[in-house]
């Protein structure tokens, strides 16, 4: 069985998680074949949007129990080199040009939080349940705590890290960790729905769209701040791209991009 299952409608790729035998839990192999996966999609220029989510009852249940019983075994260097491979997955999905948009549907935990958090959009169904569990192990959520932290903020992170508790999608909602909750029947729908709000807009526009917001949140308002921003709408008024859409508002017509 394929760790990942990979299904095409279009610009639209929706990309599964297809270990539901152990709840979707990843190890190295998962890893390694996540980042090949969201490299490639990165680099196709006919893809718009991507679709994240798990086959089986859990979204994700983390690390793999045969994954982690080799690492009690482990050196430093060895620990090293594995969280390392970790941090760069996410570090993939993160900055892919591509906007994903997450689809959980029951449990996420701890390294499945870091793959909720690293989504551009985050949909949860209400039976969905997320805990940052690594405390209970003796551990922290070191490799995703950047991610997370952007998502939920720190004072929920403060909680949730050293609790390890439980908690339902409405209060992921709440803290910001997912942008809407569902039914889980109407799950599938409303992803649907912001993938198509995401694949009328201008291509180029939603990648510098994406990329802005990772690139500004949190930067001090310096001067250099502002000239790049400057810069960067002045890039995209000048394109194609940018040119069709103004004239296609203008006209009052629906606007023709190109990929």
């Amino acid at each position: 069985m394929q760790m990942l299952d990979l299904q095409r409608d279009g610009a639209v790729v929706r990309v599964f998680l297809n270990r539901p035998e152990v709840r979707n839990a990843f190890n190295d192999a998962t890893i390694a074949e996540l980042t090949r996966t969201f490299q490639d999609l990165g680099a196709d220029d006919s893809v718009r949007a991507i679709v994240l989510g798990g086959h089986g009852k859990a979204f994700c249940a983390g690390a793999d129990l045969h994954w982690m019983r080799a690492m009690a075994d482990y050196t430093w260097e060895q620990n090293q080199a594995d969280a390392t491979r970790l941090a760069e997955m996410l570090w993939t999905l993160y900055r892919c040009p591509h906007p994903i948009v997450g689809r959980v549907h029951g449990d996420c935990y701890a390294g499945g939080v870091g793959l909720a958090a690293v989504c551009d959009v985050l949909l949860a169904a209400d039976v969905a349940q997320f805990c940052l569990s690594e405390a209970k192990l003796g551990l922290l959520p070191a490799t995703i705590s950047p991610y997370v932290i952007r998502a939920m903020g720190a004072r929920a992170a403060q909680r949730y890290f050293v609790t390890a508790e439980r908690f339902p999608a409405a209060e992921a909602q709440r803290i910001g960790l997912v942008h809407e909750v569902c039914g889980v029947d109407t799950l599938d729908a409303r992803v649907d729905t912001v993938v198509q709000a995401i694949a009328a807009n201008g291509p180029q526009a939603v990648k510098a769209n994406k990329r802005l917001v990772q690139d500004v949140a949190g930067t001090p308002l310096t001067a250099d701040l502002r000239a790049d921003t400057a810069r960067r709408i002045a890039d995209v008024r000048a394109s194609d791209e940018g040119r069709e859409g103004l004239r296609a508002f203008l006209e009052k017509r629906a606007p023709a991009w190109t990929l």
